[in-house]
């Protein structure tokens, strides 16, 4: 069983990238999505080991200083962060595993999994992204202008990124996600199981 690709899909607010992942995963069950590690308290119908590992702030300093994450931050007085066990079992199930996170977690993605699929979601234009912002009608107006200005410095960093996905056609857009997985796949690099095997099965041909 070759391993599974570990995606990071990010992107503007208001993009989409929820319903594409949403939507990838009913999909295929070859997906999984990562599910983060939090110290905030659990809201009306979540559960811990779905929604959310839920912990103490104790207990995930501990799991940072026992080097138990990949990438976590702070928001809001609470901590978020990837557990890299929960992450790495899966991969190896082959679990094609999906890290929905921001552009500050993706670096640090980069950085421990060099070999990972980085793909960035985005409306087509920065006038879409405005609009569908506002459509939601449930922000006041200097939340859309944070939202807005934030994506203009977040475009500073797009280059982080092996695709950029433009979700125009919620389909052609969960589409297009799902070929690049299974296109990364299949790029030998990544297949090193296979590579393994073949290199054994080639070793009784080899002269000494």
């Amino acid at each position: 069983m070759s391993k599974g690709i570990l995606t990071v899909i990010s992107g503007f607010s208001g993009a989409g990238k929820g319903t594409v992942v949403k939507k990838l995963l009913e999909k295929s069950d070859d997906f999984c999505l990562s599910i983060s590690m939090t110290t905030r308290d659990p809201r009306p119908g979540e559960e811990d080991g779905v929604s959310y590992f839920f912990v103490t702030k104790e207990k995930f300093e501990e799991t940072i200083a026992a080097n138990g994450l990949i990438e976590y931050a702070q928001f809001a007085g609470n901590y978020y962060g990837t557990p890299r066990k929960y992450v790495e079992e899966k991969l190896a199930e082959g679990k094609n595993v999906i890290l929905e996170i921001e552009m500050q977690g993706a670096r640090n993605i980069r950085k421990l999994y060099p070999d990972s699929l980085m793909l960035f979601i985005t409306p087509p234009t920065a006038d879409e992204l405005e609009r569908r912002l506002r459509s939601r009608g449930t922000e006041t107006e200097e939340k859309i202008r944070a939202r807005l200005s934030r994506a203009y410095e977040e475009s500073e960093g797009i280059d982080l990124y092996d695709f950029i996905i433009i979700n125009d056609d919620l389909d052609k857009c969960v589409s297009d996600v799902f070929e690049s997985i299974e296109t990364a796949k299949r790029q030998p690099v990544r297949n090193e199981d296979f590579i393994g095997d073949l290199k054994k099965g080639l070793e009784k041909f080899h002269k000494a």
